[in-house]
């Protein structure tokens, strides 16, 4: 169950002791069943599987959630088809214009008839957080799936403000120095890919992967102002990923010698292994965590409230 791609939140001290009811308000908002004429619904369900009724899994101060979704496919060129032909039918038996309202009415009416008619795609997000040191963590680089997640823990909890992190120092300006000197800091060296671009708008993009990095080929590039908006790194021989210039974690894969720490007995079932693979998860992330608020200066919000 290792996350593959992080989306990084952070929340004041004081919202962790809204925390302690957490179980309790994750009850209340249990993903139910789409109904027939809606679109999508949202909400918690079992991070262990279907066959299973908790809503959470807690390792100290660490809690993780699964985000459940059920989403009705009605494909636009389906509903276009249906609305043209019933346009048609009109034009010909009556021979009038259709107006902008009629045709509104028309087209809602097609939703309503077909909606209980379309698939229902399941979907599931994983997202942990961390009370202690206020970090909400959601496996997506995608910046929609993980403000929809906060929509869900706060909706869940009443208030949760976690914001995307506020860098003291550039992202950008940081990863193009170091790829320009070559100098990292300690425990971090470079990868086999990035990407480059000329932070003129419209400017040109070079993409690179499986590539030396510090090749004179990507030197010249550097050298013709492009900027570093991701790069590949790797950690403490522990764990590589790419580094967006918004602090998106990519690609993230745990190397072998973290690998080898879960050991054999987890594989007994499938619980065991999501909880010892969540234990050694976290606890790597909370060591990488720590370094990312040295590297780029991540301070933990205050409370405004």
């Amino acid at each position: 169950m290792f996350f593959r791609n992080l989306s990084l939140f952070r929340f004041p001290e004081t919202v962790s002791k809204s925390l302690r009811t957490i179980e309790k308000d994750l009850d209340s908002q249990r993903l139910r069943e789409c109904g027939p004429l809606e679109l999508a619904t949202r909400g918690f369900v079992s991070p262990f599987g279907r066959d299973s009724e908790e809503l959470m899994h807690q390792v100290g101060a660490f809690t993780l959630v699964s985000i459940g979704a059920e989403e009705r496919l009605l494909p636009s060129v389906v509903v276009n088809e249906e609305l043209a032909e019933r346009l048609a039918q009109i034009t010909e038996k009556e021979g009038r214009r259709i107006g902008a309202k009629e045709r509104k009415h028309l087209k809602e009416e097609v939703i309503s008839e077909l909606l209980p008619r379309a698939f229902i795609r399941p979907s599931r997000l994983s997202a942990y957080v961390d009370a202690e040191n206020g970090w909400f963590v959601v496996d997506s680089a995608s910046r929609k799936a993980a403000e929809d997640a906060v929509s869900q823990m706060r909706e869940a909890l009443g208030r949760f403000p976690a914001t995307p992190m506020a860098p003291e120092e550039s992202p950008r300006a940081l990863m193009t120095d170091w790829l320009i000197s070559g100098k990292l800091p300690k425990g971090l060296v470079l990868g086999n890919e990035c990407e480059l671009r000329d932070p003129a708008e419209a400017g040109a993009v070079v993409r690179c992967r499986r590539q030396d990095l510090e090749s004179d080929e990507v030197r010249e590039h550097l050298k013709s102002g492009k900027q570093v908006f991701q790069l590949g790194l790797e950690y403490d021989e522990r764990v590589s990923f790419v580094l967006g210039e918004d602090l998106t974690v990519r690609k993230l894969r745990f190397m072998d010698v973290v690998l080898d720490e879960l050991g054999e007995d987890t594989a007994e079932s499938a619980r065991a292994e999501l909880a010892a693979s969540f234990a050694l998860m976290t606890l790597e992330f909370k060591n990488l965590f720590e370094r990312l608020e040295e590297w780029f200066g991540l301070p933990r919000p205050g409370d405004r409230d």
